[in-house]
């Protein structure tokens, strides 16, 4: 008998639009925030963090700001926006801290998105931001980079739009020459 996709997978996508009246709890919040930090990352390091806003809360105005226009026509209405760093320097220092650090929090974005759509809740990741505006409105510490958004609610979108993937056989190419 062959293995199927989990649904959590097969079902997950990124909608277009969320539902304005849907709000998050502070536990919502804490939960996924549980899942991400139970993620896999290089010497257990947890590179990452993350700014949550939800959309009632005076944060939430600070980071909308920044949002580019594409992206400005459907995160706001989220129930919750995240802002996503990675741990890219040792402190006080230029040395790299690990090369590892954005995979590690795409790791922990990956955990949390699969929680959030276990609650019932929709994520889009997005990085149509304006980088250097919303670094110096947040001033994080300078070993930490943003790296992307997550929007996450209730979503309104009828359900996944069926788009083309790459077939298994293109994943396992090799994408250099000379192999």
């Amino acid at each position: 008998m062959s293995q199927q996709l989990h649904e959590l997978l097969a079902a997950r996508f990124s909608p277009s639009a969320f539902d304005e009246a849907h709000s998050v709890s502070e536990n919502d919040v804490d939960v996924l925030l549980e899942a991400a930090r139970w993620a896999p990352s290089a010497g257990n390091s947890q590179p990452w963090a993350f700014f949550p806003v939800r959309r009632d809360e005076p944060d939430h105005r600070r980071v909308v700001k920044f949002l580019a226009a594409s992206s400005a026509r459907w995160a706001p209405s989220a129930s919750l926006l995240i802002v996503t760093l990675a741990h890219r320097y040792v402190d006080g220092t230029t040395w790299a801290y690990s090369d590892f650090a954005d995979y590690d929090l795409g790791q922990s974005v990956a955990h949390l998105t699969l929680q959030a759509h276990a609650m019932g809740l929709a994520c889009r990741q997005f990085r149509a931001f304006d980088l250097d505006g919303l670094t110096a409105e947040l001033r994080p510490d300078p070993a930490w980079r943003i790296v992307s958004m997550i929007a996450i609610g209730r979503s309104i979108d009828e359900g996944p739009v069926l788009r083309e993937r790459r077939t298994r056989d293109e994943l396992r190419s090799a994408p250099w020459s000379g192999v």
